[in-house]
């Protein structure tokens, strides 16, 4: 049986990463939607009073940036993977939030290490 201690600090990482999920979602949002340069997004989100970004610790940070940023990155790769498995749906189709809750998702598999069936439980319940 798991410690008290160990489950207090396995619950506390838990919602350090889905706070840090929505975050990137968010950020990615106002990258897509909002035609705004990456950095920018990355420079002031933090500042802006937005749900989710007042006083978030470094660990949220860190991971939602790296999250963006691998997102973006892997576009090229990740973009493709959706259409091809997408039946019937453009990836201009698809509901932006929908569309960038995959590539997070798709991304994350890609580069993060964190096990699918984590990954795919976050983006459900983002």
């Amino acid at each position: 049986m798991k410690g008290t201690s160990e489950i207090s600090a396995s619950g506390t990482r838990h919602r350090t990463r889905h706070r840090a999920r929505e975050a990137a979602v968010q950020m990615l949002y106002q990258w897509e939607v909002g035609k705004q340069d990456i950095e920018d997004v990355l420079g002031t989100f933090w500042a802006a009073s937005l749900p989710g970004a007042e006083g978030a610790p470094e660990s949220v940070r860190t991971f939602a940036e790296q999250l963006v940023r691998s997102t973006i990155a892997n576009l090229t790769t990740i973009d493709p993977l959706i259409t091809e498995t997408a039946e019937h749906w453009r990836l201009s189709r698809m509901a932006a939030l929908d569309r960038l809750i995959l590539r997070l998702a798709i991304g994350e598999f890609l580069d993060a290490g964190t096990p699918r069936n984590v990954v795919i439980n976050e983006a459900l319940e983002l």
